[in-house]
């Protein structure tokens, strides 16, 4: 099988809060095997997952304390630029905070930055060139 991305989890301080919170700000629902120790996203072939920091780093054989940007900034596409506004406002309404207001940008987008409640750094983006698959999914030619 060839190698690829199917697995994101990031490390969160509470684990029902943030279940919450991408419940509340983008509909997504818990996926079979998510429980009170983990929770799965389904997102047409890629899992996005929550689980506790502390035991995330352990299992990682790392430090959990964390400080300022860790140079990862998760995304997702929107298809239009209200769509884009509109998620980002609904992400704030949850608990997430402001990094970079929505603005056009220079390759010729429009995106916004914010964070989770444990100050994950997601953007929120709209291109003209992207195309979607019938699950909503990203089509990038290889």
């Amino acid at each position: 099988m060839k190698p690829r991305l199917n697995v994101v989890t990031i490390g969160v301080a509470d684990l029902q809060k943030s279940r919450q919170f991408y419940m509340d700000a983008f509909g997504w629902m818990p996926a079979k095997g998510s429980s009170d120790e983990i929770v799965f996203f389904s997102h047409g072939g890629i899992i996005f997952s929550l689980y506790p920091m502390d035991l995330l780093a352990e299992d990682a054989g790392l430090p959990a304390a964390r400080s300022g940007f860790s140079g990862i900034s998760l995304g997702m596409m929107q298809a239009t630029r209200e769509d884009v506004d509109a998620t980002f406002r609904k992400a704030l309404e949850c608990g997430g905070k402001s990094l970079i207001e929505p603005r056009d940008t220079f390759w010729g987008g429009y995106d916004c930055y914010f964070t989770d409640p444990d100050g994950h750094h997601w953007e929120i983006a709209w291109a003209s060139i992207c195309e979607y698959d019938a699950q909503g999914s990203l089509i990038m030619e290889e």
